[in-house]
C-alpha cells in the first residue's frame, strides 16, 4: 500500500514535470513499484512523506549518503516543501544524488542549495534512457 502511494506520487510529478523527456511513453508502473518495495524493505533507507487530505504531497528517500528520490505533487510546487525535504535529507547525511540532465526545475533547486554537478553521468534506466547527472554537496 505504501509502495503504491509512493509510486503514484512519483508518477504524477514525473508525468507533469518531465513530459518533455518521456513524452507519450507509458509510465513504467510495475518497475517503479518494485523499486519502491525494495526501498521500503531496506533498513538503511529512510522514506519521509508529507500528506494532506488528498494523499501524499511530498516524498524524500535517502540512505544517509545519497538522496535517492524527491518528488512533490504538482499542485504544491513552489511552496517550499521540496526544499524542506531536501534539507532534511541533507541533514541526515545525503551528500550526492542523481537527477535527469533535462530536469531543470530540480537542478535549479539543488544548485540554489549549493550543490554542483560532479562531472559523472549515467543512463537513466527508463526509456528513452536520458542522461542523469550526479550532484554533490559542497
Amino acid at each position: 500500500e505504501d509502495a503504491v502511494a509512493l509510486r503514484d506520487l512519483e508518477r504524477t510529478a514525473s508525468q507533469t514535470g518531465l513530459a518533455h523527456v518521456f513524452g507519450e511513453l507509458p509510465y513504467p508502473d510495475d518497475d517503479v513499484l518494485a523499486r519502491w518495495a525494495l526501498l521500503l524493505d531496506d533498513p538503511g533507507v529512510t522514506v519521509e512523506v508529507v500528506e494532506d487530505d488528498q494523499g501524499m504531497v511530498v516524498l524524500a528517500a535517502h540512505d544517509g549518503a545519497t538522496l535517492r528520490h524527491l518528488a512533490v505533487r504538482p499542485d504544491h510546487w513552489s511552496a517550499g516543501l521540496g526544499r524542506e525535504a531536501f534539507l532534511r535529507a541533507e541533514a541526515a547525511g545525503a551528500r550526492r544524488l542523481w537527477v535527469l540532465e533535462a530536469n531543470e526545475r530540480a537542478r535549479r533547486l539543488y544548485e540554489a542549495m549549493g550543490w554542483t554537478p560532479s562531472g559523472d553521468t549515467q543512463e537513466c534506466p527508463w526509456a528513452p534512457y536520458p542522461t542523469e547527472v550526479e550532484y554533490a554537496a559542497p
